[in-house]
């Protein structure tokens, strides 16, 4: 089932396993009247003939665990990674009224328009809590290597990290069936965004790591139920894929910052080879950050000083 989004991607999946004694739903959508409405009239429809009594969240983001409180409210119990959770209960918990000190920090860092700066810090951010249910205390955790059982079926639980940390992606023992979330996307790339609250996080270099990490244990037969798009077959090429469209992109910025020092907004040409619009600008900065972060992490790059406006320069 596809499930509607207020933003790109338009559409998030979300999967339902039959049980003998109830469903398993994967992933929510988020927290909206609208996805309220779809939700019903697919519990009093096709997933009528039993009640949901297991909600497995893939990661923290709010397309996939926003409607996690609502099931749980209705009897549901949640199962995720300690970190998703954590991530998700903390971020729906804290409710900014606007930016934090340290968001401008992070902004002004990383060559944010003074303008643009003062026009941020004077509006009210978006909080997690804007389209997610409460999420109450409990849960249940997935742990690397658990092996669950639900949908008739044993899955093997592998995290992957990088895009999210603690994603769970669950592997079939029984048939060829691989929930991939985010983690293994088929016609887009995930975000590796970095965040004012871990600044220094290299989510570039978790990815890399976490693709070759699963690269063993992937086959060209199985299917994979991603996050967003449409389910696909021949994950061991698509993990290579991906793996070398981030190198595509570190060699790309590694070159035009051979050529002149930059700030990280001044990568964008570079990373992104096309114009940056505002509704994208924030997913655009986060993701900037983090190939910046894994080229300072790895050695390839250096802060060489500052702008007039203190923004760092990095140079190789």
């Amino acid at each position: 089932m596809q499930m509607p989004l207020p933003f790109k991607p338009t559409t998030v999946n979300v999967y339902a396993f039959r049980d003998d004694d109830g469903w398993t739903v994967v992933d929510t959508g988020i927290d909206s009247r609208h996805g309220r409405e779809i939700w019903q009239q697919l519990l009093a429809g096709p997933l009528s003939d039993a009640p949901v009594h297991r909600l497995i969240a893939t990661h923290h983001h709010l397309d996939h665990i926003g409607l996690a409180g609502w099931f749980q409210a209705m009897g549901a119990e949640l199962w995720t990674s300690r970190t998703a959770w954590l991530m998700a209960r903390m971020s729906i918990l804290d409710v900014q009224e606007r930016p934090t000190p340290q968001a401008i920090a992070f902004w002004r860092e990383a060559g944010m328009e003074p303008d643009a700066i003062l026009e941020r810090a004077a509006e009210r951010p978006f909080n997690m809590s804007d389209a997610s249910s409460p999420l109450p205390p409990g849960y249940h955790r997935l742990s690397e290597g658990d092996v669950v059982s639900f949908g008739n079926r044993r899955w093997t639980v592998r995290m992957g990290e990088g895009h999210a940390p603690e994603h769970v992606t669950l592997w079939s023992l029984d048939d060829d069936l691989v929930i991939g979330g985010d983690q293994l996307l088929g016609s887009i790339s995930p975000n590796l965004g970095v965040y004012p609250n871990e600044p220094g996080a290299d989510t570039v270099g978790a990815w890399i790591a976490s693709c070759q990490r699963l690269m063993p244990h992937a086959r060209p037969d199985q299917l994979i139920l991603p996050g967003h798009k449409l389910p696909y077959r021949g994950l061991p090429t698509r993990l290579r894929q991906l793996i070398d469209n981030q190198n595509s992109a570190i060699e790309r910025l590694l070159a035009g910052l051979r050529d002149q020092p930059r700030t990280t907004i001044g990568c964008f040409d570079l990373l992104y080879r096309r114009m940056i619009g505002k509704p994208e600008f924030a997913l655009a900065l986060a993701e900037a950050a983090g190939h910046i972060n894994h080229l300072r992490a790895t050695g390839r790059v250096w802060p060489i000083g500052k702008t007039g406006d203190g923004a760092t320069l990095w140079g190789a």
